[in-house]
């Protein structure tokens, strides 16, 4: 793991701990936001095709981005 620090606005905030009450209400259980943001945002790379798209231009050699 890697740990980052984010600094979120009150509201993003706000939404994120309604996510998470709802969350525990709808399965039982309590999930922390960290690990529930940390699942939203693994989500949320997965699901953006451009971002796939232009991730592998950045793993070819330079010699084939040409």
């Amino acid at each position: 793991s890697v740990r980052i620090t984010l600094s979120l606005p009150p509201d993003i905030h706000g939404l994120l701990a309604d996510y998470a009450a709802i969350h525990a209400a709808e399965f039982g259980k309590k999930t922390p936001v960290n690990d529930l943001a940390v699942l939203m945002i693994e989500r949320f790379l997965n699901s953006d095709a451009a971002f796939r798209r232009a991730r592998k231009s950045l793993r070819q050699p330079t010699s084939q981005k040409e």
